[in-house]
C-alpha cells in the first residue's frame, strides 16, 4: 500500500499499466488486420474464436483490463494534480527531457483516448451505434456454422466519413500519448540512462507510429474504397 501512496510508487504502476495496454494494443491489431485476409475467413473467424472463449476468460480478461484503464487513469489525475501543485515529481532515474506537446499534454490526450474507447466499445463491441449494420443481426456463412458478419459491420461503418474521422483522429491522439509514454516507462523504472534516453525515445516513437499506421490503415483502406465487404 506504501507504494499506492507515494509519488514515484504511482508512477511506477502507471508506467507498469500502461505498458500492459500498449501490448494489449499490439495483439489487438494483429486480431484487427486478419481482415485483409491473411487468416482463413478473414475478421469474422477471429471474432468468431473469440466469442468461442469461455465466457468466464473473456469476462476476467475484460475486467482485468477495465480495471488497469481506471488504475492508469486515476494515478494521472492525481499525478497531473500534483504537478500542478508545485509538488516534485522524480523518476527512478533522473535525466534531463525536453519539454513535448506530446509530454506536456498527457492528461488531454489521455481523456481523449478514453472517450474515444467508450464511442469505439459502443460501436464495435456491444453494436448499439448504428445498430442496422451489427454484426449480430447479420449473419454469414463461415466453415459450415452462421456467424456474425463482423467485417460487414466494419465496412458499413468505415464508409462513412464522419466515424472514419473519429477513427482517424483517434490514432492521431493515440501516437501522441503513446510516443511519449513508451519512453516515460524506461525512464519511470530506471531502465534509462542519458546514454540511451534518446535511443528509447526513438524506439518509443517508432512503436507508436506503427501502430498508428496499423490501426489508421483500416479505417482509410475502407472509406477510399480498396477494403469492401
Amino acid at each position: 500500500m506504501q507504494l499506492l501512496t507515494s509519488s514515484i510508487g504511482r508512477k511506477i504502476v502507471m508506467a507498469i499499466t500502461g505498458q500492459a495496454m500498449v501490448l494489449f494494443a499490439v495483439i489487438h491489431l494483429l486480431g484487427n488486420s486478419s481482415i485483409f485476409g491473411w487468416l482463413n475467413g478473414g475478421i469474422n473467424a477471429y471474432a468468431e474464436h473469440l466469442h468461442s472463449l469461455p465466457l468466464p476468460i473473456i469476462i476476467g480478461f475484460r475486467l482485468a483490463l477495465l480495471a488497469m484503464v481506471c488504475i492508469h487513469i486515476w494515478f494521472g489525475i492525481q499525478l497531473t494534480m500534483e504537478n500542478r501543485g508545485g509538488r516534485p515529481q522524480q523518476y527512478a532515474v533522473k535525466a534531463a527531457q525536453k519539454a513535448t506537446f506530446a509530454s506536456e499534454n498527457m492528461i488531454w490526450t489521455g481523456c481523449l483516448i478514453g472517450l474515444f474507447l467508450v464511442y469505439h466499445l459502443l460501436h464495435f463491441t456491444f453494436q448499439v451505434i448504428s445498430p442496422e449494420t451489427a454484426a449480430l443481426k447479420n449473419l454469414v456463412p463461415l466453415h459450415d456454422q452462421m456467424v456474425p458478419n463482423v467485417l460487414g459491420m466494419v465496412v458499413a461503418g468505415f464508409k462513412n466519413f464522419f466515424v472514419s474521422f473519429i477513427y482517424a483522429g483517434g490514432m492521431v491522439v493515440l501516437f501522441l500519448h503513446l510516443s511519449h509514454g513508451i519512453q516515460s516507462f524506461f525512464q519511470t523504472m530506471g531502465w534509462s540512462c542519458d546514454k540511451s534516453q534518446p535511443i528509447i525515445v526513438k524506439l518509443g516513437s517508432l512503436v507508436a507510429l506503427v501502430l498508428f499506421a496499423g490501426y489508421v490503415i483500416i479505417p482509410l483502406t475502407v472509406f477510399f474504397g480498396i477494403l469492401k465487404g
